[in-house]
């Protein structure tokens, strides 16, 4: 095969990176190390430069959390990852609020406006096309408006199918470096979370179409679906724990309306069997987070179950899910983009999936959130709720019906002090209700 670029050191390459430019990063498996590295090397010549991703992997160099970086590097993440939470919280770099579906619209609509973008891709086929991989999201759309991109090209990127599929003619400068995309594998299960796995898969009919994410309660879900039949998938993101219903033949997409048959995401993490899984697998559609998270392509699939999680909800269905107080956590990501989708959809169930108590013992059902917490989904959006006490819909319940439903799958150990909360908040009708 002729190349059709020429390559440079990532020294080299990052050099179009100049002082007040906005830099976009590609994204969680993907995370071009090796140049975000030779940027940092640059810290000395450069200042004012704003860095913007989701979540990525690695050690994120320019996020210092002791303001090492102060006036060089600035980082506006969409998404807090673990690698950027410590210097996020300390204010030495920020967060923009913003639901999963609309980080591509920053960029295309130049809210945001994109200098330089830094990705990783796989080799040029021989009609000269490459696969952005793992990770297509909002960097499909920086790729498309950067005055530069810099790519490196790995044999490691698996070719993934649909929109990660573009042109070598978008890219600019590239690198070789041949480096295992960034792993992550299964966490062992708890009892707590195949319980809430077991719960959760009760309210999944056949013929679903799911979307979960990464951890061990979408895990623990796929692990109980075992006997289910003609399931689909669209989701965000999917992980290692889907591979066996692949495999059985269980995931199927045999009963989706928009793309039948297929598998359609928009990032992935976890093992190289996944990647090895999704490289050059028409099966597989890697397409932009407009497409994987817009509401109106969501709800036109037939019982849209999507499963989310939650740091703390209190008794009126109010969910946090970004953040501790006021320390971010995370972020707003897709969970309102797939509640709202799944509450379209012909069928479908929003459920919102928690332990009921934290690794210390404290409840993640609370008489009211913490000071600070912010509101991800709101009272109105709740439907399920599911813990390893049981499932309960709040769907149309009033604020008093809906106390006591949350109440009833908290765990034993609080349910005397929010039972007293809510006779607080809402009375001594309360108490005649809840016996309703």
């Amino acid at each position: 095969m002729t190349k059709r670029y020429e390559a440079v050191s990532a020294q080299e390459a990052v050099k179009a990176v100049k002082s007040g430019d906005r830099v976009h990063v590609h994204s969680v498996a993907c995370t071009p190390a090796i140049l975000l590295d030779a940027l940092v090397e640059r810290a000395p010549e450069l200042k004012d430069v704003t860095i913007q991703h989701i979540h990525t992997e690695g050690s994120a160099p320019y996020a210092d959390a002791t303001g090492k970086y102060m006036g060089t590097f600035e980082l506006e993440s969409f998404f807090v990852g673990g690698n950027v939470r410590k210097a996020t919280q300390a204010g030495y770099a920020d967060y923009i609020p913003i639901f999963l579906s609309e980080t591509q619209r920053l960029i295309r609509e130049e809210v945001l406006p994109v200098d330089v973008a830094l990705v990783q891709i796989s080799p040029p086929d021989q009609h000269g096309w490459v696969s952005i991989g793992t990770s297509v999201d909002c960097t499909r759309a920086a790729i498309q408006k950067a005055k530069t991109v810099i790519a490196i090209v790995n044999k490691h990127v698996p070719r993934a199918w649909g929109d990660a599929m573009m042109p070598i003619s978008d890219f600019d400068i590239f690198v070789e470096h041949d480096s295992p995309l960034i792993e992550a594998h299964m966490p062992e299960l708890s009892e707590q979370d195949i319980a809430i796995g077991k719960n959760v898969a009760n309210l999944i009919e056949d013929g679903a179409t799911l979307q979960m994410g990464i951890g061990a309660i979408p895990n623990a879900v796929l692990s109980q679906l075992g006997n289910h039949k003609n399931l689909g998938v669209h989701t965000e993101m999917f992980s290692d724990g889907l591979l066996p219903l692949v495999e059985k033949g269980i995931v199927n997409g045999a009963n989706k309306k928009l793309d039948k048959g297929k598998i359609v995401a928009s990032f992935l993490m976890g093992s190289k069997n996944l990647y090895d899984f999704v490289n050059d697998n028409p099966g597989v559609l890697m397409q932009d987070v407009y497409y994987t998270n817009s509401v109106h392509i969501i709800k036109q699939n037939p019982k849209v179950t999507a499963i989310n999680s939650a740091i703390q909800i209190d008794i009126t269905g109010q969910v946090c899910a970004d953040s501790i107080g006021t320390k971010f956590y995370s972020g707003v990501g897709g969970q309102i983009d797939f509640i709202r989708g799944a509450s379209f959809s012909e069928g479908g169930k929003p459920i919102m999936a928690i332990p009921s108590v934290t690794k210390k013992g404290a409840s993640k059902i609370t008489p009211m959130l913490c000071e600070g917490g912010g509101v991800v989904t709101t009272r109105s959006n709740m439907h399920w709720l599911v813990t390893e006490f049981g499932a309960v819909n709040l769907y149309g319940k009033t604020l008093q019906k809906r106390a006591r439903d949350i109440i009833s799958v908290a765990h034993p150990d609080h349910k005397e002090s929010l039972e007293k909360s809510a006779f607080e908040r809402f009375g001594s009708h309360y108490h005649f209700v809840s016996k309703q």
